[in-house]
């Protein structure tokens, strides 16, 4: 267990780093390996309520590559706070059981943050954009929340199970939503799913539960759009409150000491 089930616990999210071997790579124009050390430096400023832990929502490497993953611990290991992670579409599951599993690092599974439940759910394709819960996890879903009883509970994937309104993003995202929200609306005690992937801030009750996606620490798209269109916005994340009476308190915050003056490029579609 992570923090005291009387008090709150405070949760940091970051999604979609994007992390390659070679730090000195772009993506959309960004630097990934600098924005996500910028990101984290913020997150963790003197004066800043210190998170009990670290939620990364998928698409860590861009690359495949074991060094993405290893720069990705490098990066984090500094704050000493324990680290969740899941897949995103970019990821490749297999490398991450190995190198982002164990030394304060967990891949999957569930977790306790003090009164509440977390369960992270795999939705990864291989080599497919769009993302898919297979009938394993959904039954690992279900049976993780009958374990969990009366607690209140957190389901953290990467594709976010509603469309956000973007005709380019809803037809890469998850596939069989509908089969994962039947699973969620059995369990009032779903109270958020929180994911990534669409690089956007975005918000809406589905039910009892409030599905959230975060930005990217690298570059974001714009929300609302048919095609393709790159966001002036800077690199974000997102603070978590979990309440002990099941209420979440959230904040997405935008990277402070960055300045995008450019649209940047589309050079990924």
């Amino acid at each position: 267990m992570i923090g005291s089930p009387d008090t709150s616990v405070r949760l940091l999210q970051v999604t979609d780093p994007h992390l390659f071997g070679d730090e000195t790579r772009k993506i959309y124009g960004v630097t990934t390996a600098v924005s996500l050390r910028k990101v984290l430096a913020e997150a963790f400023a003197p004066g800043t309520p210190r998170p009990a832990a670290i939620l990364v929502t998928g698409d860590v490497a861009d690359d495949h590559s074991a060094a993405a993953y290893d720069n990705f611990r490098r990066a984090l290991r500094p704050y000493d706070v324990p680290v969740f992670c899941l897949p995103g579409n970019h990821d490749e599951p297999g490398l991450m059981v190995d190198l982002v599993d164990g030394d304060g690092f967990q891949y999957g599974g569930t977790a306790v943050f003090g009164a509440w439940g977390a369960v992270f759910i795999d939705t990864h394709v291989p080599g497919r954009p769009e993302g898919r819960v297979e009938q394993k996890e959904l039954s690992r879903l279900e049976l993780a929340l009958q374990a969990f009883g009366d607690r209140p509970i957190l389901v953290c994937l990467h594709h976010p199970p509603l469309s956000v309104g973007s005709a380019w993003l809803d037809g890469v995202g998850l596939r069989n939503a509908k089969e994962l929200l039947a699973v969620i609306e059995r369990y009032p005690t779903v109270r958020a799913v929180l994911g990534g992937h669409v690089h956007q801030e975005f918000e809406r009750r589905h039910g009892h539960s409030l599905v959230l996606a975060t930005p990217s620490t690298c570059a974001q798209f714009t929300p609302l759009t048919e095609h393709c269109v790159m966001d002036l916005r800077p690199p974000g994340y997102r603070w978590l409150e979990l309440l002990p009476d099941g209420q979440v308190r959230t904040e997405v915050r935008w990277l402070q000491d960055w300045e995008v003056a450019d649209r940047p490029p589309d050079d990924r579609f």
